[in-house]
């Protein structure tokens, strides 16, 4: 999810401009805007400050171990993850336990096939930054086999339009899927999981990540990818379990939290792959990028 600083502020504006619509008061509105502005500053302070880098994880995962890519290593299929700092595994402490890695460990114990995993996620981005992450893609090398976005949170927080998020998440799926990708979307996540960001705020970016998560379902199924629900399928856990499931920033996830996330994405992951490979007579492992 990234640096939040800028984006509680936006939030708060925009709550208020939300809890105060059709109440005629001045006084309401300024009473809100101050409410929401004070809890955005708490929010500022308390949570999403950890400006670590996640660990590195790109490398080849294989049933037997792992090992760092080469050019002219052999893998049999190439996994890239996109998106922003809960794709690239901020607030994992090992590599072993970013998402990435955990999905393409899992699909090499699942298929016995070699995964070279690339990662492309940065911390941060929004869904403006996944044409440039799908730019960088290209420019590396040939189209992965398999891709994995996770974006959304950053959106909310920094209050962009949901319809224009949504359409950016579905272009860039749709430039993916047309270069021979499967592309698998976990939505955005429910931020009224996220038990630091005091009420009514919470409640205000809650309604806007779950908006978001609908219209990225659609626009992605548009596109030609799949999508996992990470809002409906999350969100009673970390609820229930915050101190085992949130990271020390209390924003993303711990080691704890991004296993529960990759074991949802994994099976969607296996049934795309699957499907595709029913589709194709003859599947030759894709030329290594340079």
């Amino acid at each position: 999810m990234g640096e939040t600083r800028i984006g509680w502020r936006t939030a708060a504006v925009a709550g208020a401009a939300t809890v105060a619509l059709g109440s005629g008061a001045g006084t309401a509105s300024w009473a809100a805007y101050r409410l929401l502005t004070t809890q955005a500053g708490a929010a500022r302070g308390m949570i999403g400050r950890d400006t670590s880098k996640p660990p590195e994880a790109d490398g080849i995962y294989a049933p037997d171990g792992h090992e760092p890519w080469r050019t002219g290593k052999y893998a049999d299929l190439h996994l890239m993850i996109f998106g922003d700092s809960t794709a690239a595994g901020l607030g994992c402490r090992t590599a072993a336990e970013v998402p990435g890695v955990r999905l393409a460990h899992d699909l090499a114990e699942a298929t016995g096939q070699r995964i070279r995993l690339s990662t492309k996620a940065i911390s941060g981005a929004t869904s403006k930054g996944l044409a440039g992450q799908v730019d960088a893609m290209f420019v590396a090398g040939p189209p992965p086999d398999a891709a994995v976005i996770l974006v959304g949170a950053n959106d909310v927080t920094k209050k962009h339009s949901v319809g224009r998020s949504a359409q950016r998440l579905g272009a860039a799926v749709s430039r993916l899927h047309g270069a021979g990708s499967i592309v698998v979307v976990g939505t955005c996540p429910d931020l009224g999981s996220v038990t630091a960001i005091p009420e009514p705020l919470r409640t205000v970016v809650q309604r806007w990540s779950v908006q978001l998560a609908r219209a990225q379902a659609a626009a992605t199924r548009a596109a030609g990818g799949r999508i996992v629900a990470m809002g409906d399928l999350l969100s009673k856990d970390f609820r229930a379990a915050p101190e085992q499931l949130f990271s020390a920033d209390g924003f993303h996830p711990s080691a704890e939290g991004y296993a529960l996330a990759a074991a949802h994405l994994l099976p969607e992951l296996l049934v795309a792959l699957g499907q595709r490979d029913m589709a194709t007579a003859d599947i030759s492992p894709r030329a290594p990028a340079t």
